[in-house]
């Protein structure tokens, strides 16, 4: 589209973020005297509730072990994607890093554009402890927002803070039917991922060159200056460029420096100035 073809995996990277938060809860069981005698890894995948729930009103008959479902399990998928405003950044404003493969050439990309992924996280679960043992884990590192920070874009290597907010929490339970029916009580938890989409990214060579030229034009009327810069002969020229020594020391003096061409965008270089004179006009 426009002309650009990119892709930065962005959506896909903060789809697994989101499940990466919840794929190490364990539920421990203990027998009356508090010995331990199960341990449970509860499960995740991507999936809508609605799926969930298929695959635990399978036919109890089938005999696949893994035809229903075995709880606790969780699911969850994201739900919407809307613009956020209030998060609105400098549309012009750039940023800009060095290009790994050429050192000439500089990387920038413009602003990212901000927007909420909102998620639904699905606790299912036979009976109501194992629902509550899951979510002590969760609730206390969302108050009510749990932060990262992610280069998302390596090739520009900069860091941004993607914070993640817990928004509401509900209940349910699924038992409907006669007692040959298995239950489950389903606990969904609201997010809002608040990130951002990137557009492409350019290369521009670097400017290594900077030419001033000095006029002194004379005897100009009111308003006429404008006409005569560059009519007439100039003064002097500076011209602005970068140095840097054989061993990686900045330099003031053109004598000492590398050839320009072999300054690389982040070496700490000086600023080497010439200045050609041409006389008083």
């Amino acid at each position: 589209m426009f002309g650009q073809t990119f892709y930065f995996q962005t959506i896909r990277k903060y789809v697994a973020l989101f499940g990466t938060l919840f794929d190490d809860i364990n539920i421990i069981r203990t027998d009356t005297s508090g010995n331990i005698t199960q341990i449970i890894k509860v499960p995740i995948t991507y999936a809508p509730k609605e799926k969930m729930l298929a695959r635990l009103q399978q036919d109890p008959n089938i005999d696949r072990p893994t035809a229903t479902v075995t709880l606790p399990y969780m699911a969850f998928e994201m739900s919407n994607v809307r613009y956020d405003s209030d998060r609105k950044l400098k549309t012009i404003t750039r940023v800009a890093n060095k290009n790994n493969a050429n050192n000439n050439i500089l990387n920038y990309q413009y602003n990212p554009v901000p927007y909420n992924f909102e998620f639904r996280l699905y606790i299912m679960v036979k009976n109501a402890e194992d629902g509550t043992k899951i979510i002590e884990q969760i609730l206390p590192y969302f108050t009510p927002d749990f932060t990262f920070t992610l280069n998302l874009i390596p090739d520009m290597n900069e860091l941004k803070d993607i914070p993640i907010v817990l928004t509401s929490i509900s209940q349910e339970d699924t038992y409907e039917g006669n007692f040959i029916e298995r239950r489950s009580l389903i606990w969904t938890l609201d997010f809002v991922l608040k990130g951002y989409i990137y557009g492409p990214v350019v290369g521009s060579p670097i400017i290594k060159y900077a030419n001033t030229t000095f006029y002194a034009p004379t005897n100009i009327a009111d308003g006429q200056l404008p006409t005569v810069v560059g009519q007439v002969p100039n003064t002097a020229v500076v011209q602005t460029q970068p140095g840097l020594t054989a061993n990686g020391q900045p330099t003031t003096n053109s004598a000492l420096s590398i050839p320009v061409n072999q300054i690389s965008v982040n070496s700490d270089f000086g600023y080497v100035q010439t200045k050609t004179d041409y006389g008083k006009y």
